[in-house]
């Protein structure tokens, strides 16, 4: 007699053993095939981490020895809708290759685990938006943060040590150096990069003061960083202070620094912080000080020479809330047979496995802060200030979406305002912007980020109307 089975997927495992034992009696039975089904192409590309997927197998490879490819394009699509200089509309774009090496993996010897080397090489096109603004010379307050350091640009090449762990604690001991930008060791801010004015992604009140600052400064030089406890560091930096290093016609290729060389200078910075994790939630945070000297030569409001410039800095960046962590299924107990083997009806040894640990939910409200001070003899701006607040997954199913404001001010020096009046030119007092923005991360590997943007009283002059500035953000990690 065979038997012919319509549905299967039994509602317990004792009633599927018994089942398949009546079936083994009565005769051999062969099972209908399982249904499978594959995702298309489409949705297997869609859903992948990189728009040019793993490259036939060879991107998993190359990461698997320890070798990292990275490919991004950010472009901006901003329009003047009010004041400013010209209603108009501008784009502009940015591209950034990347090559991060771990010999360790590459090499196979685990002698030099905490061994890496880190390259970056970045192109930016289109005219923009930012003529249209009348922000100044700086471009501190510009809507877009592309038109610094434009066309093709060597940004960096340097190597970077890091103890695995030393007396209890991991990362202990980090030493880096080579060609390499401060700006991404210092003030360290990840919640800046999610908005477009510039002020907020690069400049931050510091390259406002002539101070070599932003994603186009690179030079000679390294940094060292102790953690004495896991919740805080103490970092210090050398480089060479090249003037006008982040010009466009030098490409970042200022190898031998400014000419004649007796221009060049000490570019000294050091930052101490704590960075907690507080309450239940473990909330992490960063509360850093720090200062910044630039070696180079200059003149205050007073027709005196100075040596140096110098400029201090507190931020503060904290979660405020993290969203409840999803928990993981409850561990399979005691099922039908109540501890007993049904092979032979024994005792069987009842096995719990222990649940993973849960991953700390990422969906939240952040918060970040920062201010400089700089003496207002020799310093354009002796006082600058940003606060924002980000959320992500604010909105139900949209888990990777993030909305943000923000709002930068800079106020400008009083002998900056004697010399201008005193020369005839227009009085810089003070100059802002509040941004408000969305990111709709379309899948892993791609994103569009609607802007708004209010800049007050633009070039601080007032000479100027405030600006309108609407459009979004287009991006995609290759």
């Amino acid at each position: 007699m065979k038997h012919v089975i319509t549905k299967y997927g039994p509602r317990s495992l004792f009633a599927g053993i018994l089942l398949g034992a009546s079936l083994a009696h009565a005769g051999s039975v062969t099972p209908p095939p399982e249904e499978t089904s594959s995702p298309s192409l489409l949705a297997e590309w869609w859903e992948g981490k990189y728009a040019t997927g793993n490259w036939f197998g060879v991107r998993d490879v190359l990461e698997d020895r320890g070798v990292k490819i990275g490919v991004e394009w950010k472009a901006n699509l901003l329009w003047n809708v009010d004041g400013g200089l010209q209603q108009r509309f501008g784009y502009d774009d940015e591209w950034k290759f990347r090559l991060t090496i771990d010999p360790a993996k590459l090499l196979g010897w685990d002698a030099i685990e905490g061994l890496s080397f880190y390259s970056d090489v970045r192109y930016r096109g289109g005219s923009g938006v930012n003529q249209y603004i009348g922000t100044g010379n700086t471009g501190q307050f510009a809507p877009s943060t592309f038109q610094g350091g434009r066309l093709w640009r060597f940004q960096n090449a340097y190597a970077t040590y890091t103890t695995p762990e030393a007396f209890g604690i991991k990362e202990f001991l980090t030493i880096s150096g080579g060609w390499q930008n401060p700006t991404d060791i210092f003030v360290n801010q990840p919640l800046n990069k999610f908005f477009i004015n510039n002020t907020f992604t690069s400049n931050r009140g510091i390259g406002a003061n002539g101070i070599g600052w932003g994603g186009s400064y690179s030079a000679w030089g390294g940094y060292l960083k102790v953690k004495p406890t896991e919740w805080s560091y103490l970092q210090s930096g050398l480089y060479v202070a090249i003037p006008n290093a982040g010009t466009t016609s030098n490409h970042g290729l200022f190898f031998a620094g400014a000419q004649p060389p007796d221009s060049n200078g000490l570019f000294w910075l050091t930052e101490t912080g704590l960075t907690p994790k507080l309450g239940p939630s473990k909330l992490p945070g960063r509360y850093a000080t720090g200062f910044i000297y630039w070696g180079v030569e200059n003149t205050s409001y007073f027709g005196e020479n100075y040596d140096q410039r110098l400029l201090f800095y507190f931020q503060a960046d904290q979660m405020l809330y993290r969203e409840p962590t999803p928990e993981e299924p409850a561990p399979l107990g005691k099922g039908p047979s109540d501890g007993k083997s049904l092979a032979d009806g024994k005792n069987a040894k009842e096995v719990i496995p222990t649940p993973a640990k849960p991953k700390l939910n990422e969906q939240g409200l952040y918060f970040f802060s920062l201010i400089t001070f700089a003496p207002k003899y020799n310093n354009p701006e002796p006082f600058y200030f940003q606060t924002g607040l980000v959320y992500k997954g604010l909105i139900p199913t949209r888990d990777a979406d993030q909305i943000g404001l923000a709002f930068g001010y800079g106020n400008y020096s009083y002998y900056k305002i004697l010399e201008d009046r005193a020369d005839g030119d227009p009085t810089q007092t003070y100059q802002g912007v509040l941004e408000g923005s969305y990111r709709f991360q379309l899948n892993r590997w791609a994103y569009v980020q609607p802007t708004v943007q209010y800049i007050i009283r633009p070039g601080a002059t007032g000479l100027v109307s405030n600006a309108t500035v609407l459009g979004f953000q287009l991006g995609v990690t290759f």
